[in-house]
């Protein structure tokens, strides 16, 4: 179905003066196989390689050595662009960024159009599409009234209008919520078991991984390891080192492992990619009569001072037009000084509108939003102060730099303060060291920086002008499990120490309950539920019901519990599942 050799591709890269200074090979002597009907995932850390040789798949770029055939088709051979990119259509990370039409049937049959297809075989491919992708229904809806996950269908229908061979995603559920996830994995595995469509996946969820035929690592624009999910997955050492992780399950057999070869005891085995395979693999070798171990509940700590209070806030877009929406709902809420707190929700639930309002990018339709007992909006000319108070990272903050230096970057808000120069070089160095970033970065370019460090960077820019507030939107969305590390790591530095409040907008259910106080449910502009981790995770109904999920620890516990195990509830990580499993076999 595709076939690359040999392919070698570069970026050009310039110097200050605009004269090419040298290429940066991107993809150095690739050689790859993909038959037809195979569902191939490829995975690697930020800068690998992954999407510059997804683009090769369907001739947006073109190898400056070697060849790609896809379908039979040379993709150098300019009289066959139109039938390479008939065969191999490609889904990019941010639907948003593929929608056009305001009705979806519309959007659909874009593509279609553009083949020159006739207008009732056009209205056929539509319907079969819609109905391939289970949003039949939505056919005359707006595509901005939908979920995060049912525009990535609609992006989805739109390559299938086109009756590809193959379909391409860079990254398809990056941005989306746990339903959206697993909505769109089983639409693309009911087209790849049922429609013969070969399925390339960029992904960095290893569990989406998992269930590929085949898993291709890359590492520096080479394949660095390629084999099925068991035999990849069975290397968790060589998957660090790379820069990537292993599936939640075999991660947590390699953790138990490492115990029972301190005891001397026989290891599970490691070709385990789901919780409920480990947990077989546990109840065969469990000793008789033994019982789970126990975890003590974390207690948060003591805060009673609010630095933001929300009373009856409503918001509503598009107010009096046919498109309005209502995305708050009279919510009500506080946040104490020096508080961790994580808000999730459904994509469209209010997450992102309700952040905004806390420093003073939205105004309310009704209600109000108090810093320190002072509502926010009362005092136009006191904004300003406002946002250097409360300051927010937007997701994707490497989308906000835009200096020539690290250094100029950090220093923009610092300096729009009027600071005087040696305060704000001093300003930069502690932000950058808040960060984890050191000085050898402060004259590089914020665009030579890996993905990670991009990141940290743009953070930095927010924390130089010493918010007392941090609010975070979807930091590690986008990130290798390296760079995710990373980021979850600095910003649980800053909160310790810099003593500031920090808010955690998040889809990862593990980042939430491993690292924040108070969890905040949104949910169709309201405030579902609020409480620590251990409080809100065990609505695991509740949760399902509203587009989310238990991280899947606490998912192992609970099926230990149905099998008749007294495990304990509040186990969100893999080190505490560790420990709840290794009285059973030890």
């Amino acid at each position: 179905m595709v076939k690359g050799t040999g392919i070698v591709f570069k970026y050009s890269e310039y110097s200050e003066d605009g004269s090419e200074a040298q290429n940066r090979p991107a993809l150095d002597g690739i050689d790859i196989n993909i038959k037809k009907g195979e569902f191939v995932a490829i995975l690697g850390r930020n800068g690998s390689g992954k999407s510059t040789l997804a683009k090769h798949f369907n001739a947006l770029l073109l190898p400056a050595e070697g060849a790609v055939w896809v379908n039979g088709f040379n993709t150098m051979d300019e009289g066959s662009l139109w039938n390479v990119r008939q065969s191999a259509g490609m889904v990019f990370q941010n639907p948003d960024n593929q929608i056009i039409a305001t009705v979806v049937e519309e959007d659909v049959a874009f593509g279609p159009e553009n083949l020159g297809i006739d207008p009732k075989e056009i209205r056929r491919r539509v319907e079969e599409a819609l109905n391939a992708v289970q949003m039949a229904d939505h056919r005359r809806s707006a595509p901005h009234n939908l979920s995060g996950g049912q525009k990535q269908r609609v992006a989805i229908a739109g390559v299938l209008a086109m009756r590809p061979n193959c379909i391409i995603l860079d990254e398809p559920t990056a941005m989306l919520d746990p339903l959206g996830r697993k909505e769109v994995i089983d639409t693309v595995m009911r087209l790849n078991r049922e429609e013969g469509i070969t399925i390339i996946l960029i992904t960095h969820f290893m569990e989406e991984a998992a269930k590929a035929d085949r898993i291709v690592v890359m590492d520096e624009g080479r394949i660095a390891m390629s084999g099925t999910p068991r035999e990849v997955f069975s290397h968790p050492m060589n998957m660090k080192r790379l820069g990537l992780d292993a599936p939640q399950a075999t991660e947590l057999v390699s953790e138990i492992n490492v115990e029972l070869e301190k005891l001397e005891l026989p290891l599970l085995p490691i070709d385990i990619l789901t919780m409920d395979e480990a947990l077989e693999a546990v109840a065969a070798r469990a000793k008789p009569g033994a019982s789970p171990g126990r975890r003590a509940p974390k207690e948060p700590p003591k805060r009673s001072e609010n630095i933001i209070e929300i009373k009856n806030l409503t918001f509503i877009y598009n107010e009096g037009t046919a498109f309005e929406k209502k995305a708050l709902d009279d919510i009500s809420l506080n946040i104490k000084k020096g508080e961790f707190i994580g808000i999730i929700g459904h994509t469209g639930s209010g997450k992102s509108t309700l952040i905004q309002h806390m420093n003073a990018l939205i105004k309310p339709v009704s209600g109000q939003v108090l810093l320190d007992g002072e509502d926010v909006f009362a005092d136009k000319g006191r904004m300003k102060s406002i946002r250097q108070r409360v300051g927010l990272v937007f997701q994707y903050p490497e989308h906000q730099l835009f200096e020539m230096t690290v250094f100029k970057d950090v220093a923009f808000g610092p300096s729009n303060m009027g600071l005087p120069d040696a305060q704000v070089k001093e300003r930069v160095e502690r932000a950058l060291s808040a960060v984890g970033l050191g000085e050898d970065v402060c004259e590089k370019s914020p665009f030579d920086l890996s993905g990670g460090q991009k990141r940290r960077a743009a953070i930095a820019g927010v924390l130089a002008m010493q918010p007392d507030v941090l609010i975070l939107d979807e930091p590690t969305a986008g990130l290798d499990p390296k760079g995710r590390d990373e980021i979850l790591e600095q910003i649980r530095l800053m909160h310790e120490n810099l003593n500031i409040t920090v808010i955690l907008v998040s889809h990862s259910m593990e980042e939430i309950a491993a690292h924040v106080e108070r969890v905040i449910v949104a949910n169709k502009g309201k405030v579902a539920l609020t409480g620590t981790p251990e409080e809100v995770f065990s609505h695991v109904q509740e949760l399902e019901q509203m587009g989310l999920a238990a991280p899947q620890a606490a998912y192992l516990c609970q099926k230990m519990r149905d099998m008749g195990w007294d495990a304990p509830e509040g186990v969100f990580s893999t080190q505490d599942a560790r420990d709840v499993i290794m009285p059973l076999l030890a």
